[in-house]
């Protein structure tokens, strides 16, 4: 039983990180399952977070809170209160891709305190706080909470720590784009796709492209930003990750509407069955904020 248990927790983690999300699903619930049954309690919270996980990057945002929420409570032994960290870290993220960043930095702010600032879950909570600065529009708050994050990454091997460092490629770009620094965005988020790729992490890969299509389109690099964009729309359309897929195609549709407007219509047309597809997972209460978001209503009413 403890190798099926650790086969399905390697196979989630490698569709998490380096496949497609939805592949791990069922071996993660498999894996809570088993370790569960036999109370195996750190075991059990690892294969939650990890499907988590799993659900949140293929936008079934639903799905994963119901499966974290329970999680964010975790108390007791290190190991309980890190896995706790993480799991809150990835609630946060789950709200802050929904817009609301005021609840994201609660949960971030928790998982500060549950990790004391430290490991991998203190680095995701410090992350989570300077994207939620830029989702609020604070410049200051971001950069002092990006510099943080980044000290911790900083006496690491350069193959360690890849999945945090790349966020921090993106988060960099963040708040270069929010401070009106559209080239410091393009080089930020180029060396987070050359990192993504020399990892083997294709999801990571989609959402670098994201950023630095937005980055060439701030820029005026119009030419670019289009080819970036068009890669980065397949690269998450084949993963399944609705989270990267609605923004892509919807940048793409709004950029190719002038001069190639049956490209425009089908980019916009794929945005639009993504952000329908996540508000189908959402319970109620996330479901009409999520649609009632002003770029999201602008989308589904183009």
């Amino acid at each position: 039983m403890a190798d099926d248990l650790a086969g399905l927790l390697a196979a989630g983690e490698r569709a998490a990180f380096h496949g497609r999300p939805a592949a791990g699903v069922e071996p993660l619930r498999r894996a809570v399952d088993i370790a569960a049954g036999e109370g195996l309690v750190a075991e059990a919270a690892a294969a939650g977070w990890l499907l988590g996980v799993c659900l949140a990057s293929a936008g079934r945002y639903g799905g994963a809170l119901e499966v974290l929420d329970p999680l964010v409570g975790g108390h007791g032994a290190a190991e309980n209160r890190v896995l706790a960290a993480l799991a809150s870290a990835t609630v946060a993220s789950v709200h802050r891709q929904l817009g609301r960043h005021s609840v994201a930095q609660g949960y971030d702010e928790r998982a500060l305190e549950g990790s004391e600032g430290a490991g991998e879950a203190g680095f995701d909570a410090l992350l989570g706080l300077a994207a939620d600065a830029v989702g609020l529009g604070d410049v200051g708050a971001a950069e002092a909470r990006l510099a943080e994050a980044a000290a911790l990454a900083e006496g690491r091997g350069e193959g360690d720590w890849w999945r945090q460092r790349v966020r921090l490629g993106w988060v960099r770009a963040e708040v270069a784009l929010l401070d009106g620094r559209p080239e410091a965005a393009v080089a930020a988020a180029h060396d987070a796709v050359e990192l993504a790729e020399h990892s083997g992490a294709p999801r990571h890969v989609a959402k670098g492209l994201l950023f630095l299509g937005v980055g060439q389109l701030e820029a005026g690099r119009t030419d670019e930003a289009a080819a970036v964009l068009r890669r980065a729309g397949l690269l998450a359309e084949s993963l399944g990750t609705l989270p990267l897929q609605w923004p892509v195609r919807a940048v793409l549709g709004a950029l190719l509407a002038a001069d190639h407007p049956e490209d425009s219509a089908q980019a916009l047309a794929s945005a639009r069955r993504a952000v329908t597809a996540i508000a189908e997972d959402l319970p109620e209460d996330l479901r009409g904020p999520w649609l009632a978001r002003p770029d999201v209503e602008a989308l589904l009413e183009a």
